[in-house]
């Protein structure tokens, strides 16, 4: 299969984890994100043996998985969502221009570049247009948002530079970033009480976008080029306005038309892009 399939498979999948993440807003996010990732590793258990990697891959995989929603939510909880979101929406952009950095051979050319800049214009048109508008002030929440895009574009060059290590690991990595997040919620929020559709919609939650996905992802770093994958990202938060747009009612706006545009034009360039 194209590594480009592999990326639009999890793109597709963390497309609906906004409009699930609605429907569950009255749970706590540690408890939600901790139950969902320890779910979304039960595919690999069966695969346990292949878990064995070492230390340094390990802690990577902690910091990408755990490190990286912790900081998305203390992000949420310091500065307005619709500006924290699109901070951490930085992320395809810094995989681009990270990627010369961190991995041997690759260059950094203007195309990529260009491509990731339009994307991220997208992104912000499409993300600004969804809502009702920006705060406009300064917020300390903008840095845990920033640190969180750092993090997760670190993580996803990363894993190109550690010991080759089996997709079937990203299990642990999941299974352990649950345990921790839960901890969180033991030490950070209330108890709650889940009903059956709360759990219904955790296991869908935690097999698609936070299990299936992270596998899918990891498959697509390793087999493809991490500049055309970065730019081809940008296609997550459009389709997640498009969907939360879709599941509230709401109608398309000028402004997601044009962020829509955006995107996919710097989607197809970085993807023809050699």
């Amino acid at each position: 299969m194209h590594p480009l399939l592999y990326a639009l498979g999890a793109i597709a999948l963390w497309a609906s984890l906004a409009s699930l993440g609605l429907s569950l807003s009255h749970l706590p996010p540690f408890l939600l994100t901790g139950l969902a990732l320890v779910i979304g590793s039960i595919p690999a258990w069966p695969l346990a043996r292949q878990w064995k990697v070492p230390p340094r891959t390990l802690a990577l995989g902690l910091f990408g998985l755990f490190g990286y929603h912790f900081l998305l939510f203390l992000a949420l909880r310091l500065a307005p969502p619709v500006e924290a979101n699109l901070v951490n929406y930085l992320w395809p952009l810094l995989i681009v221009v990270m990627a010369p950095m961190i991995l041997p051979g690759t260059r950094l050319r203007a195309v990529h570049l260009a491509a990731a800049l339009a994307g991220f214009a997208g992104a912000a048109v499409a993300i600004v247009g969804a809502s009702t508008g920006l705060d406009g002030a300064w917020s300390w929440g903008y840095l845990p948002a920033l640190a969180a895009a750092f993090a997760w574009s670190s993580y996803s060059l990363w894993t190109r530079r550690v010991p080759p290590f089996p997709t079937a690991a990203i299990g642990l990595f999941g299974l352990l970033s649950g345990l921790l997040a839960l901890a969180c919620h033991w030490l950070l929020e209330s108890p709650t009480r889940l009903s059956g559709r709360d759990w219904a919609l955790v296991a869908v939650m935690g097999l698609g976008p936070l299990g299936a996905a992270f596998f899918l992802w990891d498959k697509a770093l390793k087999l493809g080029d991490a500049r055309q994958i970065g730019i081809l990202s940008y296609l997550t938060p459009l389709a997640s306005t498009l969907l939360l747009l879709l599941v509230s009612g709401r109608p398309l706006t000028p402004n997601i038309a044009l962020g829509g545009a955006l995107i996919i034009g710097a989607a197809v360039v970085g993807a023809r892009a050699r």
